[in-house]
């Protein structure tokens, strides 16, 4: 392999997307750059009261050049060196497209409307739609959700379609098919104009869009128009095959090689989920459990493929043969808040400190702004290092996670989260602990059922933020679970996943296995369960359970 060889990895998350350029004969980043979403962080096509998470696709668009170019600019390097560029985002994060693959927010007429855009993963405005999949799938003989855990979620591909269409008539008229992020951005990058030809994702195909090999693609079309007349035809606008993330998309197209600065020889691989992507660069291997721990998190485990043989896991994600690595069985779970939740309760707590700062005389705007921000960033280091200090009793605050409802085990949107056993002497670190401890307990919950199905959890590999900047966390974590975690070295890890598959994708390495094996660089970090907190938090456990049974019995959610 010539030295000279380096490929990129893209990854779209929630907030932000940020490239790394690869040297793909070691894994070393040569650089990177991130890009805020510009009209996301005005919460621009947005209503998180009414769970409305809609993203414009020219953040995307913007952000994909504006960190390619930055990368190539601080790298210095021949473009003619840039083999490949893979891509991961969010998912389902789908949008209303045409007949040339164009989402409708691009179009005259649809740029300001948020049901022509991208609908988020965490955008949960289909949970009537979800529910009546699920009924609908009762009374089909051939059991449709059999591979996504028997249950279809708010957060996937054809709720947020049927939503779409029943929301909007203008989208509803103008819509050709609904396309995936992870699709999306391959297909624009190659030059595609024909959504007919686009090559879509098994790993977003199979985990949240019903398609199954066992289907010979998705269910028919009868499955759909007799839930809704609306999605009468979809099927035949949308795909039969997929693909693995290791096949060419095709070529950079000479578009975008203009606008990159790259040259068209460079190879566009196929697109999947940041998670899929990041258990990769995170090195996964059989029976590990790779969390992805952001704003959400999202679980992903790996097995042989004769292993899942006659095997169906409740409660589930999907499982779906090469959506991780070609070859083996991908299993997905994980929380629909979990850096969320720590997001939501800083803000809370910062809410007079922000609001009076901005309507201060005293001082200066810039002034104000920049103490703002300096307080808010050490608002959850400090709320963890004194969470840590206090002592553990058993009536201690108790919470539920499910802040943004409950994606894994047995998806419920519509759930709320919780805090209980609150008094006068519940300050802001015990609170505190106690959401952090629901978001570990929640991950309990996940191993919990892998094992009670018969997929054993050997160990745990944390990648993402949370695992990298909160020792806190990590440590609980490792004390719930009672079982040891790793953190992987790399600070993008789901970007050097992208990479990995990209070096695959183009040549460099003849399967995915290969090109981990050379380009993941390993741990740095390990937490270790402490023999006395684990106690303490398996005699919690219980309550925990008992307290989300009871809220989920006894609330409504609709």
């Amino acid at each position: 392999m010539k030295a000279d060889q380096y490929v990129i990895g893209v990854d779209y998350g929630s907030d932000s997307v940020r490239s790394v350029l690869v040297n793909a004969t070691n894994g070393e980043e040569i650089a990177s750059s991130v890009f805020n979403y510009p009209r996301w962080q005005q919460g621009l096509f947005c209503d998180p009261n009414s769970n409305l998470f809609r993203q414009h696709p020219l953040d995307y668009i913007e952000g994909l050049e504006t960190t390619i170019k930055n990368c190539l600019k601080n790298a210095g390097i021949n473009p003619a060196a840039i083999k490949a560029i893979s891509v991961d985002t969010t998912g389902s994060t789908p949008v209303a497209v045409n007949n040339q693959g164009t989402p409708l927010a691009l179009l005259p007429g649809f740029e300001e409307n948020p049901h022509a855009m991208f609908v988020l993963w965490k955008d949960h405005t289909a949970i009537k739609e979800a529910a009546e999949i699920n009924e609908h799938a009762k009374y089909y003989e051939s059991n449709y959700l059999k591979y996504v855990g028997g249950i279809y979620s708010s957060e996937w591909f054809w709720a947020k379609l049927l939503r779409t269409l029943r929301t909007d008539e203008q989208v509803r008229a103008a819509c050709y098919s609904w396309v995936e992020h992870c699709d999306w951005i391959p297909f624009m990058l190659t030059g595609g104009t024909d959504v007919h030809k686009m090559k879509r994702s098994r790993c977003a195909a199979g985990h949240k869009a019903l398609w199954s090999e066992e289907f010979n693609g998705l269910p028919p079309n009868d499955f759909f128009s007799s839930l809704d007349p609306l999605l009468d035809g979809y099927t035949s606008r949308m795909f039969k095959d997929t693909y693995t993330s290791e096949i060419v998309a095709g070529n950079l197209s000479q578009e975008w090689a203009d606008r990159l600065g790259l040259n068209i020889s460079t190879v566009i691989g196929v697109g999947a989920f940041d998670a899929h992507m990041g258990a990769v660069g995170g090195q996964i291997e059989p029976y590990h459990l790779s969390k992805v721990m952001g704003t959400s998190t999202c679980d992903i485990l790996v097995t042989p493929t004769q292993d899942m043989d006659g095997k169906l896991i409740r409660g589930i994600c999907g499982q779906v043969n090469g959506s991780v690595i070609p070859g083996m069985v991908g299993l997905e779970a994980g929380q629909s808040a979990f850096g969320d939740t720590y997001a939501w309760f800083k803000n809370l707590i910062a809410w007079p400190v922000k609001n009076l700062l901005q309507s201060s005389s005293l001082i200066d705007q810039a002034t104000a702004k920049a103490l703002e921000e300096e307080i808010l960033d050490q608002i959850i280091p400090e709320l963890s290092r004194q969470a840590a200090l206090l002592p553990k009793a058993q009536d201690d605050e108790l919470a539920i996670d499910w802040f943004n409802g409950r994606r894994t085990p047995d998806a419920n949107q519509a759930l709320k989260g919780a805090l209980s056993n609150l008094n006068l002497g519940t300050d802001a670190p015990r609170a505190f602990r106690a959401l952090a401890e629901a978001t570990c307990f929640g991950a309990k919950n996940i191993v919990d059922r892998f094992i009670s199905e018969g997929i054993p959890v050997k160990g745990i590999i944390g990648i993402g933020g949370v695992a990298k900047k909160s020792p806190f966390v990590m440590q609980m974590m490792a004390d719930v679970l009672n079982m040891p975690i790793r953190i992987h070295q790399h600070t993008h890890t789901c970007a050097l996943g992208a990479a990995m598959f990209a070096a695959t994708a183009s040549g460099i390495y003849p399967t995915v296995a290969d090109a981990m094996a050379s380009m993941g660089g390993g741990f740095d970090a390990s937490y270790y369960p402490n023999e006395e907190s684990a106690s303490y938090y398996a005699a919690r456990f219980p309550k925990y359970k008992s307290l989300g049974s009871y809220i989920e019995k006894n609330t409504k959610h609709e």
